[in-house]
C-alpha cells in the first residue's frame, strides 16, 4: 500500500484535496443531503469529469476519503506495541502525535466529527481504535491489564474506543482549547486512574 502511495501522480493528490477541501467548505454551509456533484465540481474549480475520473459519486468519495483518514491515521500511530511492558512516555507521545494530526486537519475532522457528524467517518475510527486496542491487549496476553483485573475484553474496547472519540469530539466541538500536548497527558492521566498499566 505504501508503494502505491509514493507512485500516486501529484496531480491527483491535488485533485482530491481540492475536492476534500470543498467537501468541507459546503458542509459547513449546507446538510450533506443538499451536496451535489455539480456545487462541490465548482466549488473545488474542476469539472465534473474530473470529478469521475475519481470517484463514482458523492458517497464513493466518502467511502474512500473514510479510506485516506484510516491510513493517516494508522500511519501516525504505527502498529500497537507489543512490548509486555508498557512505556507510558512513549504512550503518551503516540497520543499526541495524533491529537497533533487531529488539529492539523481540524477543519476536516470538526466538519465530519464534531457537526456534522457522518456517519461513516466516525464508525470508521471506532472500527480502526477496536481493532488496534484489540490487537494491543492480545499481544500481551495474561500481563494485559484488562486480564490481570478480570475484565471482559469486549466492555473494555467499546469504553476505551468511546473515550477517545468522545474526548475528540468535545475537544473539536470547543474550538480545541487544550494543545495536543497538555490534552494528551490529561487524557493519559484520566484514562490510566484506576486503571493501573494495560
Amino acid at each position: 500500500m505504501s508503494n502505491k502511495k509514493k507512485q500516486t501522480d501529484p496531480r491527483i493528490l491535488r485533485t482530491r484535496q481540492l475536492l476534500k477541501d470543498a467537501f468541507v467548505q459546503l458542509l459547513q454551509e449546507m446538510d450533506l443531503e443538499k451536496l451535489t456533484v455539480n456545487r462541490l465540481t465548482e466549488t473545488a474549480t474542476i469539472n465534473r469529469v474530473t470529478f469521475y475520473l475519481h470517484y463514482q459519486d458523492i458517497s464513493d468519495m466518502l467511502d474512500k476519503m473514510a479510506d485516506d483518514m484510516i491510513l493517516e491515521i494508522s500511519s501516525v500511530l504505527g502498529d500497537p506495541e507489543t512490548d509486555q511492558s508498557p512505556n507510558h512516555d512513549e504512550n503518551i507521545r503516540m497520543l499526541e502525535r495524533f491529537l497533533e494530526h487531529i488539529s492539523m486537519n481540524g477543519e476536516f475532522y470538526k466538519t465530519v466529527l464534531a457537526t456534522r457528524r457522518i456517519p461513516i467517518f466516525k464508525e470508521r475510527i471506532l472500527t480502526f481504535f477496536t481493532n488496534w486496542l484489540v490487537s494491543r491487549i492480545e499481544s500481551r496476553g495474561e500481563a494485559s491489564f484488562v486480564q490481570k483485573a478480570g475484565i471482559q475484553q469486549e466492555i473494555f474496547i467499546w469504553y476505551d474506543a468511546a473515550a477517545i472519540i468522545g474526548t475528540i469530539e468535545a475537544w473539536l466541538r470547543n474550538d480545541m482549547p487544550y494543545t495536543p500536548s497538555y490534552l494528551a497527558r490529561q487524557f493519559y492521566l484520566i484514562h490510566t486512574r484506576g486503571f493501573g498499566q494495560r
